[in-house]
This record gives structure tokens, sequence and C-alpha cells, in this order.
């Protein structure tokens, strides 16, 4: 993000002349038995936050940290662009529950690629939300902890194993520097996943076998560039169809399936898979590279598979759930519900809202000091994706160390400037080479 008006494409008005008050967005309550009597004593602890990467997201977890616990205030917005800056503002500003609690003034806007430096500069902010496109995680999730700031990260934590590397060591020295971070893998915050979950670790269901996980749902956005658009902003708008800022549909969307797959294993990570994958709806060119589905195994070390499938088309059959297959008994589970048959059998539905959870729950951390540190398990998700990714597009089988510690994928920009940017490269399996 670079804080140099020049550089910035003119989007709106400027930063200096926002206007505090429109739309509204609605925000969740978190159920009152999600909050731990230590919280509520702490509660005038105030947490002031800075908000990085101001789109849809950013904004929703924004509305979401401030309705997760009492005297927490969002106090500075970062984005590349103004005009997606000056509506966050605008649609937090509006809210009558958030009166008091979203205080933002015009000197504590920054806008370019370079602006989350100048939000992290701020002393008084003690948490910040990295929700910008992922390809920019690693290195706002270090510099975040470099500046001692806690965090709520999105998911996913990187786009390649340079990333990843990266979010593992910022992870690791946010312990040392005992700040907090949790990862918007919201499952993990949720009543009826952790109720179930239970069961499986305690070994009631016996051992894990195998796992099917899904994420096969439609299709998403796309903007429509505009004729003063250059290829780094029309890349940057349209973020979700380039690897180098999404990673590609099973890294930013279906890592939450693989997630639960790892959990289900203890939070051990598969040593090996292979797979496939293509385009075969989404093929124009303004789509970028992405592809519009994939089907992975995934073989942990013990010999379980996670079969793993995602996929973005209109029209199909959605499904978006896990399946957790044992010994004696199988968990399913998706957002709304889990479900145990077999040796036992249980129900549970109707957890709170799990965007606002797991921001109360690591606020409790915050002013509490519990242990609470997600950076390395979602960093660990996300190159389970990634590693599905890089199967499918060599058409290779694809270890855990050699994406670990072997691999050069590094797919940044060697610089960040509103210009010009290399066009989509589609991978094609038996070509692509494993790097």
């Amino acid at each position: 993000m670079t804080d140099t008006k020049k550089e910035t494409p003119k989007q709106g008005v400027s930063r200096r002349g926002f206007i505090t008050k429109s739309a509204a967005v609605g925000a969740a309550s978190v159920m009152a038995q999600h909050v731990p009597a230590s919280f509520a004593k702490s509660g005038e602890e105030p947490i002031r936050v800075g908000l990085i990467g101001c789109g849809g997201r950013g904004t929703g977890a924004a509305a979401n940290t401030i309705n997760s616990a009492e005297n927490v205030h969002v106090v500075a917005l970062a984005d590349a662009f103004e005009d997606r800056l000056e509506n966050s503002r605008r649609n937090l500003g509006k809210d009558d529950s958030m009166e008091g609690k979203f205080q933002v003034e015009d000197d504590r806007c920054f806008v370019g690629f370079d602006a989350y430096k100048e939000l992290l500069a701020l002393d008084d902010i003690n948490m910040v939300i990295l929700a910008t496109p992922p390809g920019f995680r690693p290195i706002h999730l270090e510099a975040a902890v470099d500046a001692g700031k806690h965090v709520f990260a999105e998911k996913p934590f990187g786009v390649d194993p340079a990333g990843i590397r990266q979010a593992i060591a910022a992870s690791r020295k946010a312990d040392e520097k005992g700040l907090k971070i949790v990862g918007g893998t919201q499952r993990r915050h949720q009543d009826h996943y952790l109720a179930a979950m239970k069961h499986v670790h305690n070994g009631d269901l016996g051992k894990v076998i195998s796992m099917n996980v899904y994420w096969n749902g439609g299709t998403l956005w796309y903007h429509r560039p505009q004729p003063d658009w250059s290829e780094m902003e029309n890349q940057m708008r349209n973020w979700y169809y380039y690897n180098w800022l999404c990673g590609d549909h099973i890294v930013e969307q279906h890592v939450h399936n693989l997630d639960v797959g790892n959990w289900a294993m203890k939070d051990e990570t598969p040593v090996r898979c292979w797979g496939f994958g293509g385009r075969q709806l989404r093929t124009d060119p303004r789509f970028g590279e992405i592809y519009d589905h994939f089907a992975i195994e995934y073989e942990y070390a013990d010999g379980t598979v996670m079969t793993s499938q995602c996929r973005q088309m209109k029209n199909c059959k959605n499904d978006v759930r896990e399946a957790i297959f044992c010994q004696n008994g199988t968990l399913y589970a998706d957002s709304g519900s889990a479900k145990i048959v077999g040796a036992i059998e249980k129900e549970w539905d109707d957890s709170p809202n799990p965007y606002v959870v797991e921001h109360t729950d690591l606020i409790d951390a915050i002013r509490n000091d519990k242990p609470l540190n997600e950076g390395e398990r979602v960093a660990n998700s996300t190159m389970c994706a990634i590693m599905g990714r890089v199967a499918a597009y060599t058409g290779k089988e694809v270890s855990w160390d050699f994406m670990m510690n072997d691999s050069q994928l590094a797919l940044a920009p060697t610089e960040y400037a509103w210009g010009k940017m290399r066009g989509p490269d589609v991978a094609v399996p038996g070509q692509t080479p494993l790097v």
C-alpha cells in the first residue's frame, strides 16, 4: 500500500473530504454465554482498533469487533483505494449501534500501498484487523507483529510458500512478544463444531479413517475495468482472479474446510497430495488465471486420506460441509449444524454468530492475557490449500516437505506501483513446472 497521492488512482473525493455518515452496516451481537465473567470485569480497558483493508470483509470484520465486546473502538483505516476507504468509513459511521465506537478522523485515514505502515505507526492502536487481499497478508502480519499490535487476520495467510514461511515466522515472533493472533477460520469458534470435535479428539468415535471436505458453490463478483485503470489497478480491484493476490479459490475459500480436516487430525498436516482441476466454464481472459474446479486427495502420515472438492460454477449443486469418518461413527458438519452418527448419536445447531465470537475470544485473550495465537495453525492450513493448487496446476504429486522447505515459488511482483503488470498465466497440468 504507497501513501503518495500522485500514485493513487483518482477515485472519489480526497481522503481529507470524507463524509462520516451514510448507509448502514448491520452487525450481529454476541450471545451472553460467550462472554466469560473475567472478561466482563476487565471490560473497562479500551481496545483501539485499526482496519487495514476496507473492502466488504474488512468492513464486516470492523463491525463484528465493535459488537463483540464493550469498550472497543475502530479509530483508523487504511486501504490501497480512496473510494473503498470512503465507502467503509461512510457505512460504518452510519450505524446507530456503533455511535461513539467508530471514531475515525481525517488524519487517521491512509491510502496507498504503504498505508498500512502509517496506520501501524499510531501508538494508541493496540489491535489491527488485516483484511486486504491474501497476497498482502504475510507482509502485513509481519509488520503488525513488529509494531507490537494484537491481530485479527482474515484467512488465508498467504498465497505461496514464501509468504507462508514469512507468516509462520511472524506468528512465532508474536508468541515471543506476548501478542495474540486470531485467524478468520470461524469454525474454530463455533459452538457446534467445538462440541462435536471434542468427541473426535477424545476417541469416542475411534480412529479417524478418512475425511471428505467440500466447498462447491456458485460464481463470485467481477468488476468491469474502467478506461483509466492500469493493469495493476484492474488486478487489485479484481483480486480474486489473480494468484499473487488470491491464491485461487482453493486457497481463499476452501481453506475453511481443509482447516477442519487438519483440526480433526489434531492439527497434523498432510504429508503429500495429488489431484486435478481446470477452467471448464470460467475461461474468458477477464477471469484472470484461476481455475473453476479442483479435486484433491491429501494423505496424512498414518495413512488417513482427506478427499477435497471445491468448485465455483453457477446452476450446479452447492455443497459446503465436512464429513469425518471414524472407526465407530461419523461426524457431519457445516456452518449451521453438526451431527454424529454411530457409536454415539448427537446433534447440535444454532451457534452464536462465529464472525462475532472470534473477535470476542481475541479481545478476551488480550484483556486477560490468555494464550491465543492461531497464526501458525492457519498458515499450515493455508499451505495445505496451496499444496493442492500446485498439485492440480502441475499434475504432480506434491509433498509437504517440498512445499515447506524447498519450493521457491513466490508470486509477489517485484514492486507495488500503479502501472503495468504481467497478464494472466493459466497453468497447464503436465506443462507447468513444479518450482
